[in-house]
Formats: structure tokens, sequence, C-alpha cells
């Protein structure tokens, strides 16, 4: 999370059976969400452990129990035994970075976003920022800032959404609406109000895709972005958009337009992906190839041997709270049934240890 916002709205991402408190504003602030996640542990017993890595997660069939192995920051080993295992790392588990030609020779800072605290440490320096989502923008307007010279690499379309429309979330809304509209209709009404808010992104090198942006995000999984005024720097020439990446070299970026430019850092703002496959021994819940679940969705929630997943419905938090609820009523039920099933069996040695002669 970087320093300069957490713009999530306040209905959008409490949990359940405690909400936000009634002073919290609109859009917590980092701070402020840390302390809920805090609180919200402490009041259900929740106990996390920290600076543990999954390196194994493996169904014993003798026992029938799931054994997960993890290995802390100085190398100790730790293996949790449990009946029922979720895998809640979801889409975004490990940072994606491209490999570019000439990564080696360009000297100055590369990092991914995941890395990005703030801004201050780049005042007075020229940034390249490689990604155009939610996180690529909000670092532009972090490092505008903070004095820095910040340029933006867009190599997608995207589209881009003000943050609210008609004090409402942008993200609320839509889902109001679409109980009670299409997604067609849905889409059309976000896409005529950002063109009335925003004006038109295209003149700012921001195509948008052909599809809306509900339904480009059902069926490609990317966010639109939500604008947080990061366009308003675009428009000022403060940000500057630039096409994709060629090479780079000392200190100096070529682009594929063939113009070359001097930058002191990049910031690869070019998502996660899921890492699944690389710890979970199982070869039939998900693929091997994105980290998935194979099932498409609404059914990919639910494997075999009391393995589930969390968050890899690439419908954001709606979805992550959709398979949340499915799996709590499943286990809540599997237990049910074993207890019903361990009482009926106690029963039945209790009576034949009564009728024995």
């Amino acid at each position: 999370m970087i320093a300069s916002a957490f713009t999530y709205r306040n209905n959008s991402v409490s949990f359940p059976l405690m909400g936000f408190p009634s002073e919290f504003p609109t859009y917590p602030t980092k701070e402020q969400f840390i302390d809920y996640l805090e609180t919200y542990a402490r009041k259900f017993e929740i106990r996390p452990r920290f600076n543990e890595t999954v390196s194994h997660a493996e169904y014993d069939k003798v026992i029938g129990f799931w054994r997960v192995k993890t290995v802390g920051k100085r190398f100790e080993e730790t293996e949790y035994m449990c009946r029922w295992l979720v895998a809640a790392t979801g889409e975004n588990a490990e940072a994606v970075v491209p490999e570019i030609d000439g990564t080696g020779e360009f000297g100055g800072d590369i990092r991914h976003t995941s890395y990005y605290k703030t801004g201050k440490e780049f005042t007075g320096k020229k940034v390249l920022v490689v990604g155009c989502g939610n996180s690529g923008m909000e670092v532009c307007l972090d490092l505008c800032n903070h004095s820095a010279s910040p340029s933006l690499v867009v190599r997608d379309t995207v589209h881009v959404l003000p943050r609210e429309i008609l004090g409402k979330s942008t993200f609320g809304l839509s889902m109001w609406l679409l109980k009670w509209l299409p997604m067609r209709l849905v889409d059309r009404f976000l896409l005529i109000v950002s063109r009335l808010m925003l004006g038109d992104t295209a003149r700012l090198g921001l195509d948008r895709p052909e599809k809306g942006p509900l339904e480009h995000k059902n069926g490609s999984g990317k966010t639109p972005v939500l604008d947080v005024g990061t366009l308003a720097k675009i428009k000022s020439g403060d940000v500057k958009v630039c096409p994709g990446i060629k090479k780079l070299k000392r200190h100096a970026v070529e682009f594929l337009d063939g113009k070359m430019e001097n930058f002191d850092a990049i910031i690869f703002a070019t998502g996660y992906k899921s890492n699944v496959p690389s710890w979970l021994k199982e070869g039939d819940m998900f693929s091997e190839e994105d980290g998935f679940p194979k099932r498409p969705f609404p059914n990919g929630w639910k494997g075999e041997c009391g393995l589930y997943a969390v968050g890899f419905t690439k419908r954001g938090i709606l979805g992550a709270s959709m398979d949340a609820r499915r799996i709590a009523e499943d286990i809540e039920w599997c237990r049910n049934e074993e207890a019903a099933s361990y009482d009926h069996n106690h029963r039945s040695v209790l009576l034949m240890k009564s009728s024995s002669p």
C-alpha cells in the first residue's frame, strides 16, 4: 500500500459483524484501516502469524488432514495441520516484473510498486512509472506531490472513471445500478458521466477498451482506474504519457517510437499474479498455468478434501465476499454433519455395550 492514499470507500471493505467506526470518514486513511484490522483481530480472537512464508501444503490421506509447512525470517520451519484449508492469497500474491532488454545496464533505481512507500526519496528526480492501473496512477500523483518528475508508460487501453459520481462512490453506485439495469446500460451510463466529468481521455494518450468498464472487468479481470487527481496532472503536463519500452540503456530508456529519454529511476506498476502452484501440492483444483481455479466463476471456490479458494474470481472485493460466505457456510455444514455422525456412532457403540450380556 503506498502512502499517498487509501481510497476504498468505508462501506465497501468493512468486515462482517463489525463495521467501521461511525467517526471514520468516507475514505479511511491507511492508518485508520490498519487500526480497524487490529481491533477486529482482537475482538474475534484471530491470531495472525506474521513473517512466515508457506513453502508446502499437501493433503495427508492417512490422517485426513492438510499439512502446511512454513519458513520464518530466520529459516525456522513450522508445520500446521488442519481439517480445512482456505487458499486466500488471491490474484495478487506475487509481483509481476517484466523482462526488458538492458535492465542490467540501466544502473538506476528499479523497483516494483510493492516496494514503493513514498515519493520523498524521489524528490527532484525523473521517474518512469510503467503501468497505468490504479497503482501506477497513484504513484505518479504521489511523485508529483513530492516534487519529482514522473512519466507514465501506457501500452494498453484503460478505462479511467471518476472516483465519485453524484457524491456516491463509483463502485457502490455501479453495484446498486446493476440490481436494476443490465450491465451494458450501466457501462453506458459510466462512460457518459466519465466523459462529462473527465473529458476525452484518448486525447491524453489513454484510449478506452472497446467493451465498457464492467464488461471489460468481467472478461479480462482488469479493474477500471478511479481517478484521484492524476488526470489533472497529465493535462497540466506534470505527468508525461509515454509509449511502450523497447530497451533500457545507462540511465536512459528507448521507447517503441524510437525516442530516447534519461531517467533516474523506474517503478514497475505491472501488477501481481497468483503463486498458488508454487506451494500447493494438488493438481485438481488450481491450474498450473495461471494459478487460478480451473472451474469458472461462480464454481471455483470449492475443491476436494476440505480445500477452498477465496479471491480468484477477478471480481474484486465483491467476488471475494461471495466466496467467503459460501466457504463459511460450507465449513459450518461439514462440521455439523461430522458432529451428527460422531454422535450417532457414539450412541450406537453405547447401545451395543449396554445390550451385551
